[in-house]
């Protein structure tokens, strides 16, 4: 037994464990953006929520396969990117939809990234606010930067503000 525990193989092993457990643990970023839009919640909800007509407006985070209600997958094509960007496609499991208020997603590979993700609707008077924040947690959240996907949100929500703003003129 102790000519295991001194082989060198069994130290590299065993060091190669621990750190990755400690990535594991270690690994934790978050992303936040927001938009404050004159409108009622509903009209902004019935925008972010209206699968028919999103590619319209949303040119980063768009559905193509799926219905957004607790319990569902829904696939997305990500575009990161503003400018001649490749979508990156990903499934999402629709944790809680409660409507006019919260849409909750999670996602990933566990213990390599995870994501969860949540638009939450906040109305004050005649001000909508829309916040996205996204969890990220894993291995390779280690080695990674989210200020892209940050960029990205912001991009989706001017979007959507514009929409609303749009369609409450005509």
């Amino acid at each position: 037994m102790m000519g295991i525990l001194s082989s060198k193989w069994f130290l590299i092993i065993l060091a190669i464990v621990l750190i990755a457990i400690v990535l594991i643990f270690t690994g934790k970023k978050s992303v936040r953006a927001e938009v404050s839009i004159e409108s009622p919640r509903e009209d902004v909800w019935n925008v972010l929520t209206d699968v028919s007509t999103i590619k319209e407006w949303n040119k980063v985070l768009i559905p193509i396969e799926g219905e957004i209600k607790t319990g569902n997958t829904i696939k997305y094509e990500f575009y990161q990117e503003e400018e001649d960007s490749k979508p990156a496609v990903t499934s999402a499991k629709v944790k809680q939809f409660i409507p006019l208020e919260l849409i909750n997603q999670t996602g990933g590979i566990p213990g390599i990234i995870t994501f969860n993700h949540s638009y939450i609707l906040t109305q004050k008077e005649n001000m909508t606010t829309v916040s996205i924040y996204e969890k990220y947690t894993g291995i390779m959240v280690n080695f990674w930067n989210p200020t892209p996907v940050k960029n990205a949100y912001e991009r989706l929500l001017i979007s959507l503000k514009e929409r609303v703003i749009e369609l409450r003129k005509n």
